[in-house]
């Protein structure tokens, strides 16, 4: 089997170099690999069980057109300075110019016109002021927020589009390997969801986006076939939350504040990310039964609860080059102590040297949002660097917000973020492989769904060149 362009990773990344290919007038045949199902037929049955049931082949929250971030919270950071490395890649310039073209994309398949943040109000103004007392630095980043329920609307419609418009979406399928000959990428090898062999499909152009989820997938296909990469950072952290009025302030004058610092004693870089006012905290799956927290935010559906991810980023120098497993290790750590599920625990437990009792849970102001996580002790699992980190952290935090570092603040463990294996190319995306392109998540170079989406607006204006 042949085609022109084959985008493994139904992702934004990968949809949004299709979909900027057929915008430019592009006539090549373009065939897109996705291991999961199409959007109208992801579902997660938690919402009746009130469990997570595990599901097999893959978890319909991080799997599927469209992929893991936008079926989380669906927001959209409109600034360069957010979401990834890429503007050190193609400049920070260019890079805000994509991001306003994309926009503008999102915009005409029915994004929300409203903004979050885009005007410096009195409100931001004290905000900005309380964290640089505090040695944090608030970062302004307007956001767009789709809400999980009209993102799946927003993109059953791209989806709509990309096949009425000729692009061949094969949903169900996986690459199992790429075809390399000579230096140069041929195809892919495909198989179905019970590892059955498919056969190959060739291409003279293969673009790899296969998202978060996929970056430990990519690392080791850079191993096995040389394709130039270099160890890059891991995320370690935290899912917060609060009740809605301790973060009245923050949320009405920014909806999503993101801070970073670098506290002592080890000057790590430590952010918020993914802040979701009156959110639900929720548990992903991925293909290794690893169980890891995330924060989802609805337009209509709202709860008491804030949440907020707190990460810090973890640098690792020689010999030592496998970041992404030294996280999935911490990980399948809390997980044991959770019997498979997320482990939570009060901040003031934490301080206190004690675990939390499900009966304290009860008692508090504070109510879970995900009423399956189980109480106990994180800091049985997390690495002691990073636990001082979020400490000092959240103690900083409490400067800007005051009561975030309330006793009764929920910590749910581990939120882990995998963007650790940075593909080498150059500003034009090429790779050390001729025919081979990596993008988004899983290249090392995006965080998020926005820069995600703009790298594949880049990459679809490449290929659509190419025919002129």
């Amino acid at each position: 089997m042949k085609t022109d362009v084959i985008i493994v990773g139904a992702g934004p990344a990968g949809i949004f170099t299709a979909l900027e290919m057929l915008r430019r007038g592009s006539r090549k045949q373009i065939v897109m690999i996705e291991k999961g199902a199409s959007v109208e037929k992801r579902a997660c049955p938690k919402a009746k069980t009130g469990r997570c049931m595990n599901c097999k082949p893959y978890c319909h929250i991080t799997t599927g057109f469209s992929g893991a971030g936008a079926f989380s919270d669906g927001k959209l950071s409109l600034s360069a300075d957010v979401g990834g490395m890429l503007p050190e890649l193609i400049g920070r310039d260019y890079a805000q110019e994509m991001i306003r073209y994309t926009d503008r994309i999102y915009l005409d398949f029915g994004a929300d016109q409203h903004v979050e943040g885009a005007e410096e109000t009195e409100e931001i103004r004290d905000i900005r002021l309380r964290a640089i007392r505090a040695g944090l630095k608030l970062v302004d980043c307007p956001i767009r927020h789709l809400g999980t329920e009209k993102a799946h609307r927003l993109y059953g419609d791209i989806e709509q589009y990309l096949l009425a418009h000729g692009v061949e979406i094969r949903f169900g399928v996986s690459c199992s390997n790429l075809i390399l000959e000579g230096g140069r990428c041929l195809g892919v090898c495909l198989e179905n969801a019970k590892g059955e062999n498919l056969g190959e499909l060739r291409a003279e152009t293969v673009v790899v986006a296969t998202g978060r989820r996929g970056a430990d997938w990519l690392e080791q296909l850079c191993i096995e076939h040389g394709i130039a990469h270099q160890p890059g950072t891991v995320d370690i952290g935290v899912r917060v939350e609060t009740r809605n009025e301790v973060m009245e302030v923050v949320n009405r004058a920014l909806y999503e504040s993101k801070l970073v610092g670098y506290p002592p004693p080890f000057r790590d870089k430590v952010r918020t990310f993914c802040q979701n006012p009156g959110g639900f905290v929720a548990q992903e799956n991925y293909d290794n039964n690893l169980a890891v927290v995330n924060g989802h935010s609805y337009k209509n559906l709202k709860s008491a609860n804030t949440n907020v991810s707190i990460l810090c980023s973890h640098n690792f120098t020689f010999p030592f080059n496998q970041p992404i497993a030294y996280a999935q290790k911490v990980g399948e750590l809390t997980n044991m102590l959770a019997d498979g599920r997320i482990l939570v625990q009060r901040f003031g437990d934490i301080l206190s040297g004690k675990r939390t009792w499900e009966k304290e849970l009860t008692r508090s102001n504070l109510q879970p949002t995900l009423p399956d996580a189980v109480a106990g002790d994180i800091t049985a699992a997390m690495p002691y660097r990073a636990m001082t980190n979020i400490i000092a952290f959240m103690q900083a935090m409490d400067q800007v917000v005051p009561g975030f570092a309330a006793d009764e603040t929920l910590l749910y463990s581990p939120e882990l973020k995998f963007y650790s294996n940075r593909v080498k190319m150059d500003e034009r995306l090429t790779t050390n492989i001729e025919g081979l392109f990596c993008l988004g998540d899983s290249s090392g170079w995006t965080r998020g769904l926005m820069m995600a989406s703009v790298m594949g607006v880049i990459m679809g204006q490449r290929l659509a060149r190419s025919e002129a």
